[in-house]
């Protein structure tokens, strides 16, 4: 699903036809029939019924169609940023980022930053929340995208608010005939866990010794890439953020409940430091990549507004 389909089907809802959609998008009318049916066959479902001389939303396209608004709307924005922020020729970001967001919101931002700046040097440090916090405040990043509380100097802007879910492969019988498992049925399958280090280990497990349950683990101690290739392979499930999903057409997920496990992502920086303009920069176009994401999954949503920026309390 790109922002070009999303564009000519919106545009067909609009004007109720394909021709004059198309020579509004200064397109020839077969290139957005083909845009439009790769949308369907992407989603598994028409979203128009069509008949002769008469198009209609299907109940599919109803529900697409505000999402697809949102989203729209929400590129433009990271346009404009682009657009205000034309004249940043020069300059430095020291990003860090725990990994499940450096395969997820860290590529799509990084992405559109630096095909605006090409010139800015950007430098990307993997880790933990807690090793990202202390590079923070030790002056080795500029800014850092954490998933857990930050103390001391730092601020902390909440973006988002995300779903833990289970992903299995997709070339494999679902692990679920139902679109959400339980806690209780997720120890039983074999499952590929990450190393203790990351937080998304320490949050599963606190979750399966609250209820008195022991996972079956088949693999550990495996980086990002490595746990979502086994999965893909068949080797068992794994316990991801809802965002890991970009672009992997090889997994399939279920929603996780009872308990449904969420975590905050937040970008923290230094309080009594002013940001260049370049890391400011990049504040701006990290939160709209936010803010389109959420509006892209119904798994992702905006953290609380107005005023998401708060001083963090010492976490000792």
């Amino acid at each position: 699903m790109n922002l070009e389909q999303l564009r000519g089907f919106v545009e067909v809802a609009r004007l109720g036809h394909f021709t004059r959609a198309a020579e509004h998008l200064h397109l020839a009318q077969p290139s957005l029939s083909r845009q439009i049916s790769a949308l369907e066959s992407d989603l598994g479902a028409d979203l128009f019924h069509r008949a002769r001389g008469h198009i209609a939303l299907t109940a599919a396209g109803e529900t697409l169609l505000p999402l697809a608004r949102r989203m729209l709307a929400d590129a433009e924005t990271v346009r404009r940023e682009m657009d205000e922020l034309a004249g940043l020729r020069r300059g430095r970001v020291r990003l860090g980022a725990t990994p499940t967001l450096c395969v997820s919101l860290v590529a799509e931002a990084v992405s559109a930053f630096h095909e605006a700046h090409p010139g800015i040097d950007l430098h990307v440090t993997e880790g933990g929340s807690r090793v990202l916090i202390d590079e923070l405040a030790g002056g080795g990043l500029d800014l850092a995208l954490i998933t857990g509380a930050a103390g001391g100097s730092l601020t902390r802007t909440p973006l988002l608010t995300e779903e833990l879910v289970v992903v299995s492969s997709a070339a494999r019988p679902p692990v679920s005939s139902r679109p959400a498992i339980d806690l209780e049925r997720l120890a039983r399958l074999p499952q590929i866990v990450f190393h203790e280090s990351y937080d998304l280990r320490v949050t599963t497990e606190a979750a399966f010794r609250a209820a008195g349950l022991t996972p079956s683990v088949v693999l550990e101690g495996a980086e990002m890439d490595a746990v979502l290739r086994f999965v893909e392979r068949g080797l068992g499930v794994a316990v991801v953020p809802a965002m890991v999903l970009l672009d992997r057409p090889g997994l399939r997920s279920v929603r996780l409940t009872k308990p449904r496990l969420t975590r905050t992502v937040s970008l923290a920086h230094r309080s009594d430091v002013t940001p260049t303009r370049a890391a400011a920069a990049m504040q701006r176009v990290i939160a709209a990549t936010a803010d389109a994401l959420a509006a892209g999954s119904a798994l992702v949503s905006p953290a609380p507004a107005p005023g998401r920026t708060r001083r963090s309390t010492p976490s000792g």
